[in-house]
């Protein structure tokens, strides 16, 4: 009798152990009870390599994430491609300067009477010439106007000319104003406004991977915990078995129990050194899947490091309000935004194609200035012979060309107006009733949409509430687990049992540790679930 009640004491010690470290491998630990107890952390699995240990809490792996995950670093290069998008299409509105320089030869027979008499018959001109101006599209009311100024030099042997070289400057400006097509909406507004959306597309895909890496992070972070808690209910068990089997080897020693207890300890040591290295591995799993996440694969160590979570889940129920959850999914789940935007961008290009089903009336108005100088001949016009003779020349410089521009001597204007209308059906009434019927499949995609995104966020409500009852249930199950292997403890003490049912009983204990742990991280799964479901959509994540 005292042998199997030094078995019982040694019995019930391991089993509290077992109960004690179920939850976590370091940390507070949550019990049926409410109760906490702090476990010390696994040994490393590979303790002759002394990697680099990181203690992070879920917070702190978001941030990391953040800041080193690849995936997020490329999608944070969206918005600023956008934003170059948009600068490029404003820059349409910007202002050119244009600059132009000539210099022509040219030589050609006599047309007229009056250029036949002329040395050689063969008239000669060399022209150099220069230009500046300035262009714009102005972003009001589709009109665009030119304003340039040029200064020339010609010098001919044609006799009728009366200035030789010739100096000549003008100053010209133009403005097109468009009253029906292009004057609400034109090609230049509706790349710019189109390119505007673009850039918050982008800003919302930026958020929307931020928010899923988060919760993949999360995630990842409650599997790694998992697989620890998992492993060290594992080495319990494993414990516990050898402490049986050795107890099992002392009472056939002693001639209490058959040698055939011995075989059955043996076999559940087996089994649980099975569990520990499938734990083992899991664990370097979890880690693996979390690195990828938080760490930056530059680092040298980035393979090497070992992750341990600082920070346990707790058990704390919160209450949950389907109805406003609901209605903040419609207004921020990004999915439904990006389609929001893409329904205003086909509105932008229907407003367009509306426009340019109009008539083309422009107005152009054009105003020009000049001024000339040179040597200039005074002929004798009562001459009989031609070319007359020349009575004397006078000089004009080239600042008196410019004055005479300036002081708007000699101007020229006119104002046109230009009438386009296509006969038939145009391009833009194909495109904009195309416009329509996207717009339409659009808005029928939006409505299946939010029925979908409202389903989500019930269905992710659905899990909470279902994750919560069954840490419920699995924590009363672990409760009677622990009280029917006490109670086969006893029976076997008093020789009303054997030792396979005591193992069985081990067994059922183990599994209905493990189910209350991996309930437990589900409940704090299916919370980080449902906020994030209200944000993005679901998946994505481990």
């Amino acid at each position: 009798m005292r042998v199997k009640a030094s078995v019982l004491a040694c019995v019930r010690v391991v089993v509290a152990g077992v109960a004690s470290a179920w939850m976590f491998a370091s940390g507070p630990v949550v019990f049926a009870s409410g109760q906490t107890q702090t476990t010390p952390p696994p040994k490393p699995l590979n303790a002759s390599a002394a990697p680099t240990v990181l203690k992070i809490t879920p917070d702190e792996a978001v941030r990391m994430a953040l800041e080193n995950n690849l995936g997020v670093q490329a999608d944070r290069l969206g918005p600023q491609i956008q934003t170059y998008a948009v600068a490029e299409a404003r820059a349409a509105y910007g202002l050119n300067l244009t600059s132009t320089t000539l210099t022509r030869s040219a030589t050609s027979p006599p047309t007229d009477f009056l250029t036949t008499g002329a040395d050689n018959s063969i008239l000669s001109a060399d022209n150099f010439s220069t230009g500046a101006g300035i262009q714009q599209f102005v972003p009001w009311g589709g009109g665009r106007y030119t304003v340039g100024i040029d200064a020339s030099r010609l010098t001919t042997n044609n006799p009728t000319n009366p200035f030789n070289p010739q100096l000549d400057s003008s100053l010209a400006a133009s403005y097109t104003q468009p009253l029906l097509r292009n004057f609400r909406m034109d090609g230049t507004r509706q790349n710019l406004l189109q390119s505007q959306k673009g850039q918050e597309i982008a800003d919302v895909q930026l958020r929307q991977t931020l928010t899923q890496t988060s919760r993949s992070v999360r995630n990842a972070y409650f599997v790694l915990v998992n697989a620890i808690g998992q492993l060290q209910v594992a080495q319990k068990s494993l414990e516990l078995a050898q402490t049986s089997l050795k107890n099992n080897e002392k009472k056939v020693e002693l001639g209490t129990i058959a040698p055939i207890d011995i075989v059955q300890a043996q076999a559940e040591v087996a089994r649980t050194e099975e569990q520990v290295i499938v734990a083992e591995g899991r664990i370097q799993s979890a880690e693996d899947a979390l690195r990828v996440l938080v760490m930056n694969p530059s680092q040298p160590d980035f393979w090497t490091t070992r992750l341990e979570p600082g920070e346990q889940p707790t058990l704390a129920p919160q209450p949950l309000n389907l109805d406003a959850a609901i209605a903040n999914a419609l207004s921020n789940r990004t999915d439904l935004i990006q389609t929001r935007k893409q329904i205003e961008q086909t509105d932008i290009s229907m407003k367009y194609l509306r426009n340019q089903k109009l008539p083309a009336v422009d107005v152009i108005g054009n105003y020009n200035v000049q001024g000339v100088a040179g040597t200039q001949f005074q002929f004798d016009r009562n001459a009989a012979t031609f070319p007359p003779p020349i009575l004397g020349q006078s000089q004009r410089s080239f600042s008196d060309a410019l004055r005479d521009v300036f002081a708007n001597d000699f101007k020229t204007w006119s104002v046109a107006l230009n009438v386009t209308y296509p006969i038939g059906t145009s391009a833009a009434e194909a495109g904009l009733a195309q416009a329509r019927l996207r717009r339409e499949q659009q808005t029928t995609n939006q409505r299946e949409q939010e029925t979908i995104v409202v389903a989500q966020v019930r269905d992710a409500a659905r899990q909470v509430t279902t994750a919560l009852k069954r840490v419920e249930t699995t924590q009363k199950a672990r409760a009677l687990a622990e009280q029917n292997l006490q109670a086969y403890e006893k029976r076997l003490a008093v020789g009303l049992s054997d030792t396979f049912l005591v193992i069985q009983a081990q067994r059922d204990l183990t599994d209905q540790l493990n189910n209350e742990l991996a309930a437990i991280i589900a409940y704090n799964r299916a919370l980080i679930d449902f906020e994030a479901v209200q944000f993005v959509p679901p998946g994505g994540g481990f």
